[in-house]
């Protein structure tokens, strides 16, 4: 059912992937994912409802319980992890070329960014697989007291659109890791990589069962996973408004949760601050993905005496960027997701030009066919102005003044959203005072974007988010503590008696 005049590689399937089974949903819906470069469709896809979420919730259940994979040791569930690495890395080209036409994102970006970080992410985890361990706690002479880590259960994962391998195996991999079992349902406007996953953690010898991928709609798919009573946890990234809605609905069964939520990222850049260093990294936190990023540098917080430098070398950067093909190695930016996304982005824009802001660049459509937007760059903002204060999703970005140091980390901190911020100085000090300060879970100093699978991701709370993922802590996310009490004959304080 692939549309083969779009050039990507064969699917393994178009169907869901239950109990390591490709089957056809119940009601035998399908829906169709587009281009959002060219509009044209790609593939027709098999659409999960609540009977196929039944079907895949049991099939990880029977898989936690009964199958092979609670019987695994930690080094064998880490082989496995590292051996869907090693196919990822084999077919590298293939499954670049999948997501760069599904996501709409530039090929070399995906190439340089979104499936390294994956394969790192799924070697760390498989790294950890055997290592996690418990404790001895000594309580009393007359008892063995231990705390061991056990599998949190089934876990709901549930990811965007804007980068859906990287944020899948973000998930997946430390729950594997772990050992708990998986129901993924992935974004319905980019399914396809979580399709080509899903075949290859068969072929790296996955269990049946333990991955279950079940394409479809948040609204019927994702609200009958986040309301199963079946689910031990939920781990969600998205929008602040489908965070909310899984909260609530979680709470009905009590079923934990993880929430990797919106931002509205500051970059605070002083006047000593290496300034084409400080632009070229923050056009890139701001454009890269046509802006579609939790973190994007969205805000970008300037010392007045170098403010009209800065937008002049700003304004040239994104001069030089070239919207296009996304398969085309001049492609610098490609679109936006869908034209909902395109419509919304340019809402804001207008909302932003009729609050008095000035547009220095961009703030139109980049072309008739396909999702494109220029990148945007407004100076003249205020701290108040929508603009400033709620995220876009584009490439739209807001330059905002300050006299002193006081008045940047009022700015900076004046959004509901902790997701990430920059600091742009040579003052050591400055630095990290000011990264002190900052509410946000990530802060860069003198770079913005990078990450790591080796460093906690999230935000601290609000708008951005509860929990984290990466890093060695993403293993509490998927992790019970059970206490363990063995009592013994206390033949020392018998012997004290006798004595």
């Amino acid at each position: 059912m692939l549309t083969r005049a779009i050039n990507v590689p064969e699917l393994p399937s178009t169907e869901l992937l239950i109990g390591g089974h490709w089957v056809e949903a119940a009601t035998r819906n399908r829906f169709t994912t587009l281009n959002p470069a060219t509009e044209e469709s790609i593939a027709d896809i098999s659409q999960a409802g609540g009977a196929d979420i039944d079907a895949a919730v049991a099939s990880a259940r029977d898989a936690l319980k009964r199958g092979p994979w609670s019987a695994l040791t930690g080094a064998q569930r880490g082989r496995i992890l590292n051996r869907l690495a090693a196919i990822m890395r084999e077919r590298f080209d293939e499954l670049a070329l999948l997501e760069s036409v599904d996501c709409g994102k530039p090929l070399a970006a995906t190439r340089r960014m979104d499936l390294p970080a994956a394969i790192d992410c799924l070697e760390y985890f498989a790294g950890w697989a055997d290592k996690i361990s418990g404790e001895v706690v000594p309580t009393r002479h007359d008892a063995l007291t231990y705390v061991h880590r056990v599998p949190v259960g089934v876990v709901a994962v549930i990811v965007p659109w804007n980068f859906p391998l990287m944020n899948a195996v973000w998930k997946i991999a430390p729950a594997l890791a772990c050992g708990c079992t998986v129901v993924l349902k992935p974004a319905e406007l980019t399914p396809l990589s979580a399709l080509w996953l899903g075949q290859a953690a068969l072929d790296a010898g996955l269990p049946a069962g333990v991955l279950n991928i079940v394409p479809g709609f948040g609204s019927d798919a994702g609200a009958a996973l986040v309301g199963h009573p079946g689910i031990d946890k939920i781990s969600f990234t998205g929008s602040p408004q489908t965070g909310r809605f899984i909260m609530r609905t979680a709470a009905e069964h009590i079923t934990r949760i993880g929430l990797e939520l919106g931002g509205k990222s500051p970059s605070v850049v002083f006047a000593d601050a290496d300034l084409d260093a400080a632009v070229r990294q923050t056009a890139s936190g701001a454009f890269f993905n046509a802006g579609q990023v939790c973190s994007a540098a969205t805000r970008i917080i300037v010392e007045d005496s170098v403010h009209d430098a800065f937008v002049e070398k700003l304004v040239e950067r994104a001069s030089g960027l070239r919207l296009g093909d996304p398969l085309d190695a001049g492609t610098t930016m490609g679109p936006l997701i869908s034209g909902k996304q395109m419509a919304q982005v340019l809402r804001y824009i207008d909302a932003g030009r009729d609050a008095g802001a000035t547009i220095d660049f961009g703030g139109h459509r980049g072309g008739k066919t396909g999702y494109f937007v220029e990148p945007t760059i407004f100076t003249g903002v205020t701290g108040d102005m929508r603009i400033a204060r709620e995220e876009i999703f584009g490439p739209v970005l807001s330059v905002l003044r300050f006299r002193d140091e006081d008045e940047a980390l009022s700015l900076a901190n004046g959004t509901d959203y902790s997701l990430a911020a920059a600091i742009w100085t040579r003052d050591i000090n400055r630095a990290h005072q000011m990264s002190d300060l900052l509410n946000a879970g990530t802060v860069w100093i003198n770079t913005y974007g990078p990450t790591d699978a080796r460093l906690p991701w999230g935000g601290m709370g609000g708008q951005s988010g509860i929990g984290r993922d990466l890093g060695r802590g993403a293993l509490d996310n998927y992790t019970e503590q059970k206490a363990v009490w063995l009592q013994m004959s206390d033949n020392r304080a018998a012997a004290i008696r006798s004595a």
